[in-house]
């Protein structure tokens, strides 16, 4: 099977072709099949904005397409950035413009966070699927390490000892949000025999 992946994000697809890589025959990012779209995020969840943009690169391609939506959700902010994690700042996608306004808005209050991903795969023959992945952690008062991208810097995870723009990809994957669902997919990949479809 031959699969579209609904990003030009160079990390997200180096981090989504390290996991599935080995079960489609090949894997196109929108560069690659010549796509310059920006996909209208509508929906009031993850899994809503997942299969809007899975569903629009099927549409569009005709090849089974992979997309996922990711938030950061701050407790302290009653879930926010959200939805919206990506233009918190406006809708440049700014990553310094969106660190800064998570750390004004937190500024005296709780820094416990976790970070959901939601991987849709919408398929030519209708079918559907998702999965989930969630990892919790702690916002810090400044930005820490020069990797990863978003809210990374700021983002430490208990369970590595370091912020996400500290730790390889490696690391980072074996615990983040979106390595996490894309393990969750890669067992419906394996379940539906997917990757044995022609």
């Amino acid at each position: 099977m031959k699969i579209a992946i609904a990003t030009n994000n160079r990390k997200k697809l180096k981090e989504i072709r390290a996991v599935l890589g080995g079960f489609f025959e090949e894997m196109y990012s929108l560069d690659d099949l010549g796509i310059a779209v920006e996909i209208e995020e509508t929906g009031s969840t993850l899994t809503e904005n997942a299969l809007i943009k899975a569903r629009t690169i099927l549409h569009m391609t005709g090849l089974a397409s992979l997309a996922d939506d990711s938030g950061l959700m701050c407790d302290a902010l009653d879930g926010a950035p959200g939805v919206y994690s990506a233009r918190y700042a406006g809708d440049k996608h700014d990553d310094a413009a969106n660190n800064a306004l998570l750390l004004k808005n937190l500024a005296g209050k709780d820094r416990s966070a976790h970070f959901s991903s939601v991987i849709a795969l919408a398929l030519p023959d209708g079918r559907e699927f998702t999965a989930e992945g969630r990892v919790d952690g702690i916002i810090l008062d400044e930005e820490r390490g020069e990797g990863g991208f978003g809210y990374d810097p700021l983002f430490f995870s208990p369970e590595l000892g370091k912020t996400f723009a500290e730790a390889s990809p490696e690391e980072k994957n074996s615990v983040s949000h979106r390595g996490r669902a894309l393990r969750a997919m890669e067992d419906v990949v394996v379940r539906e025999k997917l990757q044995n479809d022609k």
